[in-house]
């Protein structure tokens, strides 16, 4: 799956961007950018990937994703191909993206402002909110598209206040898995992109060295910094969130997708996988 940092050009406003799809969520492709993004799915259910997290969603499904986090939503094709939903055209789903400033400069850096900084501070990690808490929103979520620019402001600003009040939420990524592209951006996204097209085959320090022209030493440092990860451990994060992926969508053996995701060994396979995903692949693949 293909690392990518999104082109946001065409948003009417930078600051602020309401878009109400009734599209299916296809996207094949792994991606993050600079806007946070609150996204309500009114109907249909499938899998959705925030950073190192993979879980299902339904109708009702609200999450924040936070800046440079990487995200996908992957709809369930069984939902659009049920005769009841077919030639019924209703709200699939609302995205909201918006910058920290979408009120003016420094804003949230005032005190009155206080819980709602510290709820986008920790989107770093995707927040799932709880089933009250998107029911009691829906109506003021799904209307957000046809306001005016002021009233959505002021509209997603008692959002976030609701949001930052509840203490139902599950933070989604175990890590901080945001991409940052604003220094040295060309260099670390031809690593990243590397890094996630040859992820199944053997990638070692020294080839990442090269796409980064860059000594090794100098390259552990600079990913370090970047990434906050080493070299391995992103490369073992990208190779097992693959390997989830796999085991939830595809029928095929857990060997299968050991070898598929770049492993030569089971018993590698498996340290890794419960490492990071806290289960064997085994496991995982029951519980979704």
């Amino acid at each position: 799956m293909k690392l990518v940092i999104k082109n946001n050009d065409t948003l009417k406003d930078k600051r602020l961007n309401v878009i109400e799809k009734h599209d299916p969520c296809l996207d094949s492709v792994w991606h993050y950018h600079p806007e946070f993004e609150l996204l309500y799915i009114s109907s249909s259910f499938g899998i959705r990937f925030v950073g190192d997290n993979v879980s299902p969603f339904n109708s009702g499904d609200l999450v924040l994703v936070g800046s440079y986090l990487p995200h996908l939503w992957r709809n369930d094709m069984a939902y659009y191909n049920d005769e009841e939903n077919k030639g019924v055209k209703k709200v699939k789903t609302i995205v909201t993206k918006f910058t920290k400033d979408f009120l003016g400069e420094d804003t949230f850096s005032n005190p009155e402002f206080s819980e709602i900084d510290k709820l986008l501070k920790e989107s770093k990690y995707g927040i799932s909110f709880g089933e009250d808490v998107s029911l009691e929103l829906r109506e003021k979520l799904i209307e957000l598209p046809n306001l005016s620019r002021l009233e959505q402001s002021i509209q997603l600003l008692n959002i976030l206040y609701r949001l930052s009040k509840t203490e139902k939420r599950i933070f989604l990524s175990s890590t901080d898995m945001r991409q940052f592209t604003k220094k040295h951006s060309h260099r670390i996204d031809r690593v990243i992109k590397y890094i996630s097209d040859n992820y199944a085959i053997e990638i070692t320090l020294n080839d990442v060295a090269e796409v980064a022209c860059m000594t090794t030493n100098s390259f552990c440092r600079f990913f370090k910094k970047m990434t906050n990860k080493s070299f391995t451990q992103f490369l073992n994060e990208v190779r097992i969130r693959n390997a989830s992926r796999m085991l939830v969508q595809e029928n095929v053996s857990v060997s299968t997708v050991c070898y598929a995701v770049g492993y030569n060994s089971i018993t590698n396979f498996n340290k890794q996988f419960k490492q990071i995903m806290g289960t064997t692949p085994k496991d995982y693949r029951l519980s979704i």
